[in-house]
Parts: C-alpha cells; sequence; structure tokens
C-alpha cells in the first residue's frame, strides 16, 4: 500500500480545471467585447450576446467545479451538477481502468459512482497517482471484519 495523504485531501483535475475556466473567461470577454463593437446591434441584441456568453461560460465553470474531497469520516464526491456524500464503509472498490474516463467508485448497495474530480484527460500520471492515494485511503478505512 502506498504511503496515504494527510486528510482531509482534496482531489481535483487541476490542469483541465485551469483550461476550462481560462477558456470561460476568454469566451465571455470575447463575446461581450464583439457585442459592444458592432455597431449595427441594438442594446436588447447586445444584452443576449452578453446573457449568452454568461452562459457558455457558466457551463464551462460548471464542469471545471468537479472533485473528490476525502476526511476522516468519508468521501465527498462533486460532479457536474451532483453531490454526494458517503461514508468510508460505503465504498467497495475505487477503479480506473485503461480508457476509463474518470474514476468509478464500486458502492456497497451494487451500484456504481462516477467521480469526476480524478481523470485521467491531459494528466494521466497525476489522475493514476490520485486514484491509487483514493484507493490507499478507502483500504485504510475498510472495516476489516468482513469475510
Amino acid at each position: 500500500m502506498s504511503e496515504l495523504p494527510a486528510l482531509p485531501v482534496t482531489f481535483r483535475p487541476g490542469r483541465t480545471r485551469a483550461v476550462l475556466l481560462s477558456a470561460a473567461v476568454a469566451l465571455f470577454v470575447v463575446i461581450t467585447v464583439i457585442a459592444l463593437l458592432l455597431e449595427k446591434l441594438g442594446p436588447g441584441e447586445r444584452l443576449s450576446f452578453v446573457f449568452t456568453a454568461a452562459l457558455l461560460a457558466g457551463v464551462l465553470a460548471l464542469l471545471a467545479r468537479v472533485k473528490v474531497v476525502a476526511d476522516e469520516s468519508g468521501v465527498t464526491v462533486v460532479n457536474i451538477a451532483s453531490r454526494r456524500r458517503l461514508d468510508w464503509a460505503e465504498i467497495v472498490q475505487v477503479n480506473l481502468r485503461p480508457g476509463d474516463p474518470w474514476v468509478f467508485l464500486n458502492l456497497t448497495d451494487g451500484t456504481s459512482l462516477p467521480a469526476l474530480g480524478i481523470q485521467p484527460g491531459i494528466a494521466k500520471q497525476q489522475a493514476i497517482a490520485d486514484a491509487r492515494a483514493l484507493r490507499s485511503l478507502v483500504e485504510s478505512h475498510s472495516p476489516r471484519d468482513l469475510p
């Protein structure tokens, strides 16, 4: 088993997050500037450009919010539009197989929960290290008296 990270620990795709947030800001600025520079647009049309830019930037910000937070009592998985709190005992296995877009948590109720906060995207080695760290944390916090 690898060395356990100190709790609490937050896993998130740092490079992907930086790209998404930078793109959100750039997109908002470019569309807003275009709206202001187009002379034939009326105030309502300009406002609709800015609103559309804000909406698109908001979608990128939602994509960037994903994370997995582990603390002494369990794990919180924050995905694009959902947040789920799990006790350590609820997590059976942490999976990141070759080709998987992100980590999957196998749960005691027989379901699998995607954890988008650990994804190989543009930082594959970091995602593998994060998945191993989370797997080690799950193993160290699992009940010992199971058959």
